[in-house]
């Protein structure tokens, strides 16, 4: 749904960004890929000038970048499209400063509960961790995040974390390409 008002404060700065941009895609973004994947990531929020713009998640920014790079080493995507996987986020709209709001995390949460249904899922970044956690029915206490945890949901789907692909953390070497892989090897044995 284009114009989704259960946010007001990320409805009011989409509605910002069509007068400024209007030839983007300015609106939630959907999921991207196979809804009965395997392995399902699940990322902080759309880009700005990535899924923002683009209307795909992940898709025109550097966290892509290295995402799409390591599912295409894994067959997990070829040329851009995903295979036997699903990437969502926590938050469908583009949140100021890509900090979404407690309230927001939890009014979109009823969307990633909907479609989070994977036996394995790929969770980038704190923010994620903790949606997908509640979202698979986990409690938080129990599940703390940290790069390359796993943890057993209980209905027995599993939850790997990761740092976010981020640039900065890229950039300041908190990720590497290596230890993302590792996340991606980890999550192809698990899904069998």
């Amino acid at each position: 749904m284009r114009d989704c008002a259960l946010c007001p404060r990320l409805a009011a700065l989409r509605g910002e960004l069509r007068v400024a941009q209007p030839e983007w895609w300015n609106a939630p973004v959907p999921a991207l890929g196979d809804p009965e994947a395997g392995i399902a990531i699940v990322g902080l929020a759309p880009g700005m000038k990535g899924a923002n713009r683009t209307g795909r998640a992940f898709t025109g920014d550097a966290s892509g970048d290295l995402l799409f790079a390591t599912l295409e080493k894994f067959a997990l995507a070829e040329a851009g499209e995903p295979k036997g996987v699903l990437i969502l986020n926590a938050v469908r709209c583009l949140p100021p400063g890509n900090k979404p709001l407690p309230e927001e995390i939890r009014t979109c949460r009823q969307f990633l509960s909907g479609q989070l249904r994977a036996p394995v899922t790929i969770a980038l970044g704190q923010i994620a961790h903790q949606s997908a956690v509640k979202a698979m029915g986990g409690r938080l206490p129990k599940t703390p995040f940290g790069h390359g945890n796993e943890h057993r949901m209980p209905d027995g789907r599993v939850l790997i974390d990761s740092y976010h692909c981020s640039r900065y953390n890229q950039n300041t070497n908190r990720l590497t390409a290596e230890m993302f892989e590792a996340v991606f090897a980890r999550a192809m044995e698990l899904r069998g």
